[in-house]
């Protein structure tokens, strides 16, 4: 077999166990507080806001009213609004800060990560576990992977929110080519 094929497989073998690990009721919960929420706002660092930020545009394809936190039209957040922090450690400086003013202002705060018991506990309102890549200073038990640092949690993250808007799409009765309305067209 050659390199390459070798390391997709090991990395769909990893996805694959992962994915079947997260827990359906936190991602049924999830779901339902972005359906309840006015607007959605997104924040995280690094390779994991990247993954959020795919996932903020798909959910803006289904209609939901998403932000990424520092966007230049970023709105006010109110307690009629949802928080999705991802964060594997739940330990990162700035997406503890922002939910921590998140809940200043009674919004919903619903973190994604890999670590139950971490600082973020303290400001969110939900979570849902994404059990990927075992990190040296984490004592939670997640996937072993063979990929590169926290590699396999930011795939795991972006196929989680594909995920959640396939089950809105499927709950909603959505004809797929009616979403076209919502891509951009000034491309």
């Amino acid at each position: 077999m050659s390199e390459y094929y070798e390391a997709q497989k090991d990395i769909v073998s990893e996805l694959e166990k992962t994915l079947e690990k997260v827990d359906s009721e936190e991602t049924n919960q999830l779901v339902e507080e972005i359906k309840k929420a006015e607007k959605v706002f997104f924040v995280a660092v690094g390779r994991v806001l990247l993954s959020l930020k795919s996932v903020a545009k798909r959910l803006a394809h289904l209609g939901v009213d998403c932000y990424i936190v520092g966007q230049v039209t970023e709105p006010a957040i109110t307690e009629n609004d949802l928080l999705i922090v991802g964060s594997g450690s739940g330990g990162t400086a700035f997406p503890l800060a922002i939910a921590e003013k998140a809940k200043q202002y009674d919004a919903t705060v619903f973190h994604i990560g890999r670590n139950p018991e971490c600082p973020m506990a303290e400001f969110s309102d939900f979570f849902v576990r994404i059990p990927a890549s075992k990190e040296a200073n984490l004592e939670v038990e997640g996937v072993e992977s063979v990929q590169p640092m926290t590699s396999l949690f930011e795939q795991a993250l972006l196929l989680f929110g594909d995920t959640i808007a396939l089950m809105m799409v499927r709950e909603r009765d959505i004809e797929m080519e009616s979403l076209w309305q919502y891509h951009a067209n000034l491309e």
